[in-house]
């Protein structure tokens, strides 16, 4: 067999050894009573969109308590009109620039996952990786598999009580994080399968122009070094944790999702070894986490995971802050399809921890 046969061969299954979350422990950390909203008792019309009305108020109320709103019994198809009540709380929306993932528009503000179905999406906080992150996510349900194709949120404020007991929560807080993220060139990959491939730096920076895509890397507060192939490399160092001032305190606000381990059963990447693949997670200081304290890193996640079983016309808003949030892999039948629309909410600086208020 050929070394193209090969690789190609070798696209089918993750690396023997690789650690899979588990989501959840059967019962979600939070009842879903706290953050769930029937709308079979609204009209879903225009009315329901004022921003003073009943329905808005109820679900700023339940974003401000808990930090998650779920919407089910909408009734609606289209992703704008979900966008519009979406909006009752992500009243602000960013441009998704210099983002990890290759997301491309569904509709006008309104983006894909960015990921493959087939590849499990490990828990994370939007953007951890660089200077300007999102205060809030929103997701919108436009085709779903009943029973199946479910996300994960996980309560963050328990996770960041639980892993600061732990020597690599200890860790964490003492020496920060690096995150390092290689951005191919699609000029160098013009005409090829693609392999091997996360995301071009064009499509992350939304530009064609090298010296403009390096400007607005270090606008975001990464060190930039191009390699061969006009590789894009960032490095980005800050603490594993952020101040939430809506708590007054730090939460964990990182996750083993930026790591090689994202890639473990991403098709066209997975059969690459760890350290050829497109992201790399390490202490601040650029030592290596053990297997053991990566495994740490995905249990605390897991520990107080919640599922969102989702149902065409279901939006759920995510505070960034207080969740985590990832799926597991997702395998469709003939005839399925299985998709989220995202809007990406306010924009704000990074600070990361702040003394004092641990």
């Amino acid at each position: 067999m050929s070394t193209a046969s090969n690789i190609v061969a070798d696209l089918t299954g993750p690396l023997p050894g690789v650690i899979e979350p588990r989501w959840w422990m059967g019962t979600p950390a939070l009842p879903p009573t706290s953050f769930t909203i029937d709308c079979g008792e609204y009209a879903m019309g225009e009315a329901d969109l004022d921003p003073d009305g009943e329905l808005a108020r109820r679900m700023n109320r339940t974003f401000d308590e808990v930090g998650l709103v779920y919407l089910v019994n909408t009734g609606l198809t289209d992703l704008q009109a979900m966008r519009r009540f979406a909006k009752l709380v992500i009243d602000r929306e960013m441009l998704y620039e210099g983002g990890a993932n290759p997301r491309d528009r569904l509709e006008p503000n309104v983006y894909e996952v960015g990921a493959p179905l087939e590849a499990w999406l490990h828990y994370h906080h939007e953007m951890a990786y660089v200077g300007h992150s999102t205060r809030m996510l929103g997701f919108l349900c436009h085709r779903a598999v009943p029973g199946r194709g479910y996300t994960f949120v996980s309560d963050n404020l328990q996770a960041t009580d639980a892993i600061l007991q732990t020597g690599l929560g200890r860790k964490l807080r003492e020496r920060g994080l690096c995150y390092h993220r290689n951005l191919t060139d699609r000029e160098a990959f013009a005409g090829t399968p693609q392999i091997g491939v996360y995301n071009h730096w064009q499509k992350s920076m939304m530009t064609d122009d090298p010296d403009e895509a390096e400007a607005q890397a270090r606008a975001k507060g990464l060190e930039v070094e191009w390699g061969p192939n006009r590789l894009l490399k960032t490095r980005y160092r800050i603490s594993a944790f952020e101040y939430f001032p809506q708590r007054d305190r730090n939460v964990l606000y990182s996750s083993i999702a930026d790591d090689g381990m994202w890639f473990d059963a991403w098709p066209k990447v997975m059969h690459l070894p760890y350290e050829e693949r497109p992201l790399k997670l390490t202490f601040g200081d650029g030592s290596e986490m053990s297997r053991e304290e990566k495994q740490a890193f995905v249990d605390v996640y897991d520990d107080f995971g919640i599922p969102i079983e989702w149902n065409v016309g279901d939006i759920a808003i995510v505070c960034n802050y207080r969740f985590a949030h990832g799926r597991p892999s997702i395998h469709l039948g003939e005839g399925e399809a299985r998709e989220l629309g995202v809007l990406i909410g306010e924009a704000y600086e990074r600070v990361g921890d702040l003394p004092g208020k641990w």
